[in-house]
């Protein structure tokens, strides 16, 4: 897809908070430890894939498109952004999902059908199998006479790595003294654009287990976007998070859960922001970061994933203590 100009979906640039309460209870100083909000960007709900689809969507646009057709797992946040996505521009939207019917109803399942979108299940499939169930899509789609958009899975690409950039220089201005943003690390596009416009050695993606080799997406995706020489070896990832998978629910990612709600009323979901956090308990504890340098956490989103995760809703429940005054 060729690089034309973004279309508006955002609401920008999305605020930097202080998290003193949290930042202690993680072993930094007070003034340490910052959020930067991206789970405010506005549309459907909010959540990073906004940025990216500025520039995805803007393409589609540009070259005549009247649908978009995305994959993901059933509870992706990506498709459930391009969903609302396609609402506001009165795009027609189909969302190719892994998996079948009836396993859930909730979460980001129930917005997509709030928000118009035709849902196509691929079955128990890989990546590969995903991608082709999207292709038979759009050549069904263009066969009616509909003249389709694939945007990519998780909506990672390099232009859409440019929405990453343009975060990148609203860090610059509000946290100048910045040493290391932490960032989810899915389909890769958010980091490479963090990358691109902060450099490698000041951002570490926390792997959810989304890709086989997220830091290979990174570099191609932020390669083009800058002068440094990206490298897979220069980038600063964890990939001690991942557990049994990209869909279940580990002990450190539920006390991460469980930590910042306490601290700071953040909420964070299970497979993104609480995998990150995790990774950024972690990063404390073994003095990758440090106390005294400005620590950034991208909180990009994903509440409604809570809500279609029934492990994360188990243990939130199991949380809850009665009153016995």
């Amino acid at each position: 897809m060729s690089q034309h100009p973004p279309v508006p979906l955002g609401t920008f640039p999305t605020p930097v908070e202080p998290a003193p309460r949290l930042a202690a209870a993680l072993g930094l100083g007070p003034d340490d430890l910052w959020v930067k909000r991206d789970d405010l960007t506005g549309l459907g709900g909010g959540g990073n894939k906004i940025r990216k689809l500025e520039w995805t969507v803007g393409a589609a646009l540009a070259e005549g498109a009247d649908t978009l057709v995305t994959t993901g797992a059933p509870q992706s946040n990506h498709a459930r952004l391009t969903a609302a996505a396609g609402a506001r521009l009165g795009l027609d939207v189909v969302l190719v999902l892994r998996g079948s019917p009836g396993a859930s109803h909730s979460g980001n399942l129930a917005l997509n059908g709030l928000f118009g979108a035709r849902i196509a299940w691929a079955g128990e499939v890989d990546r590969a199998g995903l991608d082709a169930a999207a292709a038979e899509v759009c050549a069904r789609l263009r066969a009616r006479g509909a003249r389709p958009a694939l945007i990519p899975f998780g909506g990672s690409s390099t232009p859409a790595a440019q929405g990453y950039v343009n975060c990148g220089a609203e860090l610059r201005e509000q946290l100048p003294d910045l040493r290391t943003a932490v960032v989810a690390l899915g389909s890769g596009g958010t980091m490479a654009g963090l990358v691109a416009a902060l450099g490698s050695g000041s951002v570490l993606g926390v792997d959810v287990g989304a890709l086989p080799d997220p830091a290979a997406a990174v570099v191609e995706f932020a390669a083009p976007l800058t002068a440094e020489r990206i490298t897979t070896e220069g980038l600063r990832v964890r990939r001690d998070q991942v557990g049994a998978g990209y869909a279940a629910l580990t002990g450190p990612v539920a006390d991460a859960l469980r930590l910042a709600a306490r601290t700071e009323g953040l909420v964070l979901d299970p497979t993104y922001t609480g995998r990150a956090m995790a990774g950024l308990r972690a990063a404390v504890r073994d003095g990758d970061i440090r106390p005294g340098e400005r620590t950034l956490f991208v909180h990009t989103g994903g509440l409604p994933g809570l809500f279609g995760h029934p492990a994360a809703i188990g243990f939130a429940t199991e949380e809850t203590a009665a009153f016995e005054g």
